[in-house]
């Protein structure tokens, strides 16, 4: 199905804002048996990552999932085998709407976000809304404006933020361990799953460059994409290039063609390198005592290069689960009214990577500059 057939749908199937006092009556709050400090929330998807979002958030004290919505009868009808106390509907105007509702989260196809997370705020409630944030820039610009004009807060799901791995790389580079940042290079690549809305940029790279912007937190300048369609008519094979002033440069590599799973980063630094392997059971993170050193001479062939490889540590990295952790931060950031760090924003500086790589892939590889 097109995309233009598929948001058409999506129109009609969420309802404008003032259709929902016909849904959901005042006076259904009174029916409420849930504490006031209780968080109540909405899923909307529960597809790949719903029931993931769903068992996270239930099991976070002083928060509720009321109601999970999803089109799929089948999908329903494991979520009842799970869950006997929530409520389910078909209908997403029912979650949108709902008065008994602080909050919704987000879980469906990318070209669906903007129109359920707009509807969402019109209606009052905060929003966490699974990566990437928007199809385009301008739906992310106006859900930020929009969600500061409602005093409502958006999360956008980078789960890798929160695990324990990524906490600890943000840690070593701000401790500056790896001194002064000279690389980041990223390997995301398995045989599968195929997407059939979004190319594998749209798909994979969200994870690296969220990690990447929490890491490096420098304004990058340009991006050059390149990669080809093999199968489907979406690039399913693809290597992004980004660069930040002070000659740091990050490069990704996402595939859905690899005869391997491979999940690694790399990251150079002018004191030391750090290695990052997700599939690593033990061990995840390893800090290479190894580097370069060069001493100008009278002209540049007397350049002297000398070579560092001292020890190698693999520092201690939390376990727990990072959806957990997540989940529990956005029930605590409506709690205080605090703005989460991978708020709207984040997902924004996130999406305009995307497009400019889009962009790029579009040129065969022409700079596209932020």
């Amino acid at each position: 199905m097109p995309v233009e057939t598929r948001l058409t749908s999506l129109e009609t199937s969420v309802p404008p804002v003032p259709a929902c006092a016909e849904v959901w009556p005042v006076s259904v709050l009174e029916s409420s048996p849930l504490q006031p400090s209780t968080i109540r929330v909405g899923v909307i998807g529960y597809g790949y990552w719903g029931p993931q979002i769903v068992r996270n958030f239930s099991g976070i004290d002083d928060c509720k999932v009321v109601s999970v919505c999803d089109k799929s009868p089948e999908a329903l009808r494991r979520l009842r085998q799970a869950y006997t106390d929530v409520e389910m509907t078909s209908d997403a105007a029912s979650i949108l709407c709902s008065p008994l509702l602080d909050a919704v989260a987000v879980v469906t196809p990318v070209w669906t976000h903007f129109e359920l997370a707009k509807a969402a705020l019109q209606n009052g409630k905060h929003v966490f809304v699974e990566k990437p944030f928007t199809s385009s820039v301008a739906q992310a610009e106006e859900l930020i404006e929009l969600a500061e004009k409602k005093k409502r807060l958006i999360m956008v799901d980078h789960t890798f933020l929160f695990t324990g791995a990524v906490k600890k790389i943000r840690q070593l580079v701000d401790e500056g361990a790896l001194g002064e940042l000279y690389y980041y290079d990223s390997t995301r690549v398995n045989l599968g799953l195929f997407q059939h809305d979004v190319n594998v940029v749209w798909d994979l790279a969200p994870h690296d460059l969220s990690i990447m912007d929490y890491v490096i937190r420098q304004d990058p300048e340009a991006v050059v994409a390149t990669g080809e369609k093999h199968l489907n008519g979406l690039e399913d094979v693809a290597y992004i290039t980004i660069y930040f002033k002070q000659s740091v440069i990050a490069h990704i590599n996402v595939n859905w063609l690899s005869p391997v799973k491979v999940r690694t980063t790399l990251i150079g630094g002018e004191k030391r390198m750090l290695l990052w392997n997700d599939l690593e059971a033990d061990e995840k993170v390893k800090v290479y005592d190894k580097g370069v050193t060069v001493k100008n001479g009278e002209s540049v062939r007397q350049l002297l290069v000398s070579y560092r490889s001292g020890d190698m540590w693999a520092p201690k990295v939390e376990q727990t689960e990072a959806l957990r952790k997540e989940a529990s931060y956005f029930v605590e950031c409506i709690s205080k009214g605090e703005s989460p760090f991978n708020d709207g924003v984040a997902g924004l500086r996130v999406v305009q990577m995307l497009e400019a790589a889009d962009k790029s892939l579009k040129a065969r590889g022409r700079m596209v500059r932020l």
